[in-house]
């Protein structure tokens, strides 16, 4: 068995490219592609189909890529617990995280994290909540930050109350108004933020026992906050994702306290890797420092 030549088909599958596969494994683009050839001999079918955009899998590889994807997480698996066995400070733990921990937190935990254990290596998986919830789930990422409380069962603790606050343009004849109007928050334009089934802020207009007015639905949250300061409405986001913005906007208090909870999760804390738990120790300890929760 391969291993190396699942892995490259696992990230062909997941990238639909030979030269994008190529670029991340950090081989050469021949390399990826006798390693499909020789897979595809192997098992004595064909796996993926060549076109013009790229690669698809074949329905014989839609057959078998769980079980190669299975046998590459026990892959992982196996060489993570024996570095624990051995005690090593080495190993890779496989981050879920959304767009607001990414940027904010993310850089300054993993730069502090890695000055005590320099042999620990990352990938990192962007994605939105429900996606992070899956891929811990499936194994195909060791530990994942993610909305609270989930949906799955995974093993998981609290990070932060991140507190939900409107958000309006500078100049808007509201801005700094506390508590915001109830009344405008209905009428006024919203621009909503579409992020994997994002619940609490239907719970805010629940709370309130209004309609909003949305004239937008968008993907990223920098997208949102670029339209807000540029005056085509108002929203309601996290304060984690206003921190530092390159789009300056206000934010107002509402007349009740709304909050979103962070947290960390991984499928089983009895089972994850020491690499992966000395990890999720150091966020706690980093989040504590800096939010003080």
């Amino acid at each position: 068995m391969n291993i190396t030549r699942y892995q490259i088909f696992l990230k062909v599958a997941e990238r639909g490219n030979f030269t994008r596969a190529a670029e991340e494994l950090g081989f050469t683009q021949s390399t990826v592609s006798h390693a499909i050839q020789a897979l595809e001999a192997d098992v004595g079918l064909p796996l993926l189909v060549r076109n013009r955009s790229g690669v698809t899998l074949t329905a014989d590889g839609r057959v078998l890529l769980p079980y190669v994807t299975e046998i590459c997480q026990a892959q992982h698996r196996l060489e993570e617990a024996a570095k624990d066995l051995k005690g090593m400070a080495t190993g890779l733990v496989r981050v879920a995280t959304f767009t607001s921990v990414s940027v904010q937190w993310l850089p300054y935990i993993l730069k502090s994290f890695q000055q005590k254990y320099p042999g620990i290596e990352f990938e990192i998986l962007p994605g939105d909540y429900n996606q992070i919830e899956q891929w811990v789930a499936e194994g195909r990422a060791d530990c994942g930050f993610l909305r609270l409380p989930g949906a799955m069962g995974l093993d998981a603790w609290l990070l932060h109350q991140d507190q939900l606050r409107v958000i309006v343009p500078c100049s808007h004849p509201l801005a700094g108004r506390e508590p915001f109007p109830r009344q405008a928050l209905a009428e006024l334009p919203f621009i909503q933020l579409d992020e994997g089934g994002d619940y609490e802020i239907g719970a805010v207009f629940d709370a309130l026992g209004i309609r909003p007015n949305i004239q937008y639905t968008v993907k990223e949250d920098q997208t949102l906050l670029a339209m807000v300061s540029n005056g085509l409405g108002i929203s309601i986001m996290p304060e984690l994702m206003v921190r530092r913005s390159a789009f300056p906007v206000v934010q107002c208090r509402m007349e009740k306290t709304f909050s979103r909870t962070i947290g960390i999760c991984v499928k089983d804390k009895n089972t994850c890797s020491v690499s992966t738990r000395r990890f999720i120790e150091h966020v706690q300890r980093w989040v504590t420092a800096n939010y003080g929760t």
